[in-house]
């Protein structure tokens, strides 16, 4: 499959369809987002039933805003639609490679449940009763 540009049009679908989707916010100018490009496609390969998209945030203003990117390459990891990961800077392929094996790994019913328990609890100022 390799990676797929996604875009303002196709990112709901994308994290949508389910399964794990890493997304690696970059643009053209940026040094290390470049530097971090044959690692990510390498890993891309080596996992065909894995979603790697890349999003330019030079074309895509408004998507990396929606998302609060403020330094690039940010790299995003969702899994069956919840948002696992979301670091910026460069990572090395093998660390690449041991984040997509520890979300292979991930109980997502005991993600779901953490989430559904964490927008359960009480708000700042708000009373239980």
């Amino acid at each position: 499959m390799g990676v797929v540009t996604i875009a303002k049009e196709n990112f709901q679908q994308t994290v949508e369809n389910g399964g794990i989707v890493l997304i690696d916010w970059w643009a053209p100018w940026c040094g290390p987002c470049r530097a971090f490009a044959p690692a990510y496609e390498k890993v891309a390969e080596a996992n065909p039933d894995v979603t790697f998209g890349k999003i330019n945030t030079d074309e895509e203003q408004e998507l990396a805003g929606a998302f609060n990117i403020r330094s690039i390459p940010t790299l995003m990891i969702f899994r069956d639609k919840v948002l696992l990961f979301s670091q910026p800077g460069a990572l090395p392929q093998n660390v690449l490679e041991d984040l997509v094996k520890k979300a292979r790994e991930l109980d997502m019913n005991a993600v779901r449940a953490e989430v559904a328990k964490q927008q359960q609890a009480p708000q700042a100022g708000e009373t239980g009763a």
